[in-house]
């Protein structure tokens, strides 16, 4: 069971049919997709000595070869690592090593960053260079015979962050995104050959996961030409490749429905906006289904159930005259067909409707464990059961609404940050004491990182210098946006800093 026969499938079935876009030029047709993934898995394996089971990582942005590269992976029956392209230097030689990556694909524009770490990694061997000579030497190789993979062999390492600030690679298996990918036919859409997705947000998390089940379909995968997206490359791509479906986080739609350009656009070639990832404002909702129309979806998911908790469907959306429309376009949605979603007390017990307690999930979409990590997978995989963190409770309907995070998750622009990666790299400077890092409201990034600060003598250290000392370690877009100077953070007895207090301060507005 490989998911790189899918590829194979559609060469032979679609043939000269569009595969891959570069904005709105074929990058390569279904034969030609399925023949140069087929050719660099002779080359992964034969040129640079992998053998099924090895990791593979992938630092790249969103472009064609992207695709090539994570299918022939699979096609050599070896491990996806897909890493965000995002993250600071020092985190991607994290994932690497952790994963024990042997070989690393990247694009030019991440090279600089990650082509010193093969002399400093000592499982990583190679960096390849994609598209250029080395790739072309790859996919000059070949044609590999399909290896086959068993439904619970690892595919893809899907890295998340944990509350210890180091990332946790969730074992997706080719099991894992087969259901994944059949749950998206019966909740979110049927797919055909004449549809295409638009892959705006980066592939190395839900956009990529999104995509799966459009290559099992044979629709086109698009990607704009700029890495970006505004209105008026949106309506140029919908001419050219109608049966569109996107995904997006909530800022992406909020800032598209905005946009000048889709003001009276003939919008009729898109299919489905899918977002998720952060919450959404039912004023920045709503704006958006005005403009859009009856085409949102909302998924809620986790890497370690790859997308697929919960959905609220266009149907959902579009019933704006059900009495509680409201309070469903605050929620979740309803569970997924592919799996059971509780809602459990402290000690596992099921809630009734309208109790708070921690969101649990089990069916076959659910990851085989943490890679490398057997107490955090024991820890989040408890009796059958994947414990998620997130705090909700269903309605009477069946629709779930999340009410917190319990392991202080903070999701701007619908990229993950935890407090912890931001603390510890503040308390490298030495003028910072002590630091505690929470999330506030946003209206435009869904949540800002604010990080409250107790000097280490009488001197405050200058807001660059914070700024500078995060750039230094961790992504961009990680760095908090506001800093608050504190004499102390509140504790409990035990010294534990009491987060939700200074949470509290910050919905109150008053100063800390």
């Amino acid at each position: 069971m490989n998911l790189a026969s899918w590829v194979e499938r559609n060469g032979k079935r679609f043939g000269d049919e569009p595969a891959l876009a570069d904005g709105t030029r074929v990058h390569a047709s279904w034969a030609q997709f399925a023949a140069r993934t087929a050719a660099a898995a002779a080359g992964l394996s034969e040129r640079l000595g992998l053998r099924p089971g090895d990791r593979v990582g992938i630092v790249m942005g969103n472009r064609p070869e992207y695709l090539e590269a994570l299918w022939a992976v699979w096609h050599a029956g070896l491990v996806a690592v897909p890493v965000n392209a995002r993250l600071h230097r020092e985190e991607i030689a994290y994932v690497l090593e952790h994963s024990g990556t042997s070989v690393v694909l990247t694009d030019h524009e991440h090279a600089v960053d990650v082509t010193p770490l093969v002399a400093a990694l000592e499982r990583l061997t190679a960096a390849v260079l994609l598209p250029g000579p080395e790739w072309d030497r790859l996919t000059g190789s070949g044609p590999a015979d399909l290896v086959d993979r068993a439904p619970d062999d690892a595919a893809w390492l899907f890295y998340t962050s944990g509350t210890t600030g180091r990332p946790k690679g969730a074992t997706l298996t080719h099991r894992n995104l087969l259901m994944m990918s059949l749950s998206y036919f019966a909740d979110i859409d049927p797919i055909t050959p004449q549809d295409c997705v638009l892959h705006a947000a980066p592939l190395s998390h839900g956009a990529g996961l999104y995509g799966l089940p459009h290559v099992a379909r044979g629709a086109v995968s698009v990607f704009p030409t700029s890495g970006g997206l505004d209105g008026t490359q949106l309506t140029t791509l919908l001419q050219r490749w109608p049966g569109m479906s996107l995904f997006a986080a909530p800022v992406m739609v909020k800032r598209l429905a905005a946009d000048p350009a889709l003001a009276g656009a003939d919008l009729s070639p898109l299919k489905t906006v899918i977002y998720g990832g952060a919450p959404m404002y039912l004023a920045d909702l709503e704006a958006a289904l005005d403009v859009f129309g009856p085409r949102l979806a909302q998924i809620y998911g986790q890497g370690e159930t790859p997308m697929t908790i919960t959905a609220l469907s266009k149907a959902d959306h579009a019933d704006r005259e059900h009495p509680r429309w409201r309070d469903r376009m605050a929620s979740v949605g309803f569970p997924r067909t592919d799996v059971e979603v509780r809602v459990v007390d402290e000690e596992g017990r099921e809630l009734p409707a309208g109790e708070l307690g921690e969101v649990v999930v089990r069916g076959e979409v659910v990851m085989a464990g943490y890679w490398e990590q057997p107490d955090a997978s024991r820890q989040t995989l408890r009796d059958g059961w994947l414990h998620t963190g997130d705090v909700g409770s269903f309605d009477d309907d069946g629709y779930l609404t999340l009410r917190d995070r319990s392991k202080d998750l903070i999701i701007s622009g619908g990229m993950n940050i935890y407090p912890r990666e931001v603390e510890e790299a503040l308390l490298s400077h030495p003028a910072v004491q002590a630091v505690a890092v929470v999330g506030r409201p946003d209206r435009e990034w869904g949540e800002a990182v604010v990080a409250f600060v107790v000097a280490a003598s009488g001197a405050l250290p200058a807001v660059e210098d914070l700024d500078r000392t995060c750039l230094d370690r961790i992504a961009r877009f990680k760095r908090p946006k506001e800093y608050r100077f504190v004499d102390r953070l509140p504790t409990n007895a035990y010294g534990k800093v009491l987060k939700r207090e200074l949470r509290q301060q910050l919905q109150d507005g008053g100063a800390p």
